[in-house]
């Protein structure tokens, strides 16, 4: 008779004594995820959605947008979103700067690769929504779409992209093509 191996889950002090070895390491309820360097197309669509959200952040001073090595926990939790919104730490100095009380992010967003595919679908879409995340968006680069997820429920746009954060005079319009054809 086989038994199957308990796997023991992993812990934030496991997460933190792994190497700096290139590949991005989360762990998300107990799940370590790596993940290898990304490729040129990914990093050219974060690079376009930070030109288009900062300055609509900064004019509505609704935080920063932060990209890895920004992290955000949650419940013993810890992900490196590829971009985030959220609002300034309460304290970034001295023994409160840790990630544990930064402010949840208002808006978080993974673009898809191989992969993280599955993981961003699903394991952390979950975290997200469970930890109060306003709004996550799933960048598809080769469905060239992105899936809005807000806790009512998830659309999938692939024409135009609006953001009415809670704090904005006005919302944020974007083409989708303009994201994908920087």
């Amino acid at each position: 008779m086989a038994l199957a191996a308990r796997v023991e889950p992993w812990t934030l002090e496991q997460l933190h004594r792994l190497p700096d070895d290139g590949n991005k390491y989360e762990l998300v309820r107990g799940e370590l995820f790596v993940t290898p360097p990304p490729g040129d197309e990914h990093e050219t669509i974060l690079a376009t959605l930070h030109e288009i959200l900062a300055p609509f952040v900064s004019a509505h001073r609704l935080g920063h947008v932060y990209r890895p090595k920004a992290v955000m926990r949650f419940e013993g939790s810890e992900v490196e979103p590829d971009l985030m919104v959220r609002a300034p730490h309460p304290d970034r100095r001295g023994e409160d700067s840790d990630w544990t009380r930064a402010p949840i992010p208002t808006l978080v967003v993974e673009v898809l690769s191989d992969a993280t595919r599955r993981r961003d679908r699903n394991q952390k879409k979950a975290l997200y929504l469970d930890a109060g995340v306003a709004e996550y968006w799933i960048v598809d680069g080769v469905e060239r779409t992105i899936t809005v997820v807000r806790r009512a429920g998830e659309t999938v746009v692939n024409d135009r992209l609006t953001w009415s954060p809670d704090g904005a005079a006005s919302r944020l319009e974007v083409a989708v093509e303009q994201i994908f054809d920087a």
